[in-house]
């Protein structure tokens, strides 16, 4: 009885003993959704967090690598300010052990500015995917382009995992993918974002705006005209006053020239 239960023990200790092989992760950032995502939530995105939850010691697997995907602001003055903070963002993730890929902006509409970054993703996607061999590959992304993509992958014999809020994902995308990762609970822990500041284009129109222009002093003009009306027309009326008398003593006139007769 007493030889059973130690075979027993020895049998528990040697399973307990076999190390488990954790998955390698590739985590690609679509660095605009997932910030806008965040925002939505009125929170401020905490990177470091992001990483842990996706890949961390205690996700059970080892990351490879976390590349993020950024569009920068268009390279002219008049978004000069809003560039140099997003290169010092750009930095500060570097420095902090991820890799970047960035992408030049161009101007748009409303004071904003395009930058896609979604060709660029897809073809990193399969070019790592193929070089660094991952058993998972996490798309950090709601955007449903990435759908396609998220297929090819898995026909190379990996693993597809799409980390965003699985309220707003598409079918399209959750359909691709092998798994949703949801990030709703996460976005929770994240600091309470403070109001954004206006971007530079902003201001300088709002700046603009208060110069005066040619069309102003026209519309002051057409503002200050009745007054101006009105002045004239009591100017013309004491200007004829004096002639309806004087249309008077010529009319009396010939009167007293009869009388003289």
């Amino acid at each position: 009885m007493i030889a059973q239960n130690e075979r027993t023990i020895r049998a528990v200790q040697k399973k307990d003993s076999i190390i488990t092989p954790r998955s390698e992760v590739l985590v690609l950032v679509d660095e605009s959704n997932v910030s806008s995502s965040v925002r939505t939530a009125g929170r401020g995105l905490d990177w470091l967090k992001l990483r842990d939850f996706l890949a961390g010691p205690n996700s059970g697997r080892d990351l490879i690598e976390m590349v993020v995907y950024a569009g920068l602001p268009p390279a002219i003055p008049a978004w000069q300010d809003e560039r140099d903070k997003k290169n010092k963002f750009v930095q500060w993730l570097r420095s902090n052990g991820f890799m970047v890929v960035t992408k030049d902006g161009a101007p748009a509409e409303e004071g904003r500015y395009k930058a896609n970054v979604d060709v660029m993703m897809a073809i990193d996607a399969l070019e790592l995917s193929i070089e660094m061999r991952p058993d998972v590959v996490i798309l950090v992304t709601g955007d449903a382009d990435f759908a396609y993509l998220a297929i090819k992958l898995r026909r190379h014999g990996i693993r597809v995992e799409v980390a965003s809020v699985a309220a707003n994902l598409g079918n399209i995308l959750r359909s691709a993918a092998n798994d949703v990762i949801d990030l709703a609970g996460l976005f929770r822990t994240f600091e309470i974002s403070p109001p954004r500041e206006p971007r530079h284009a902003e201001p300088s129109a709002q700046a603009a705006s208060s110069v005066p222009r040619p069309r102003d002093a026209r519309v002051a003009k057409v503002h200050d005209a009745p007054a101006q009306i009105a002045h004239h027309r009591t100017q013309q009326q004491r200007r004829r006053r004096p002639r309806f008398r004087l249309q008077k003593k010529s009319n009396q006139e010939p009167r007293k020239a009869e009388i003289g007769r």
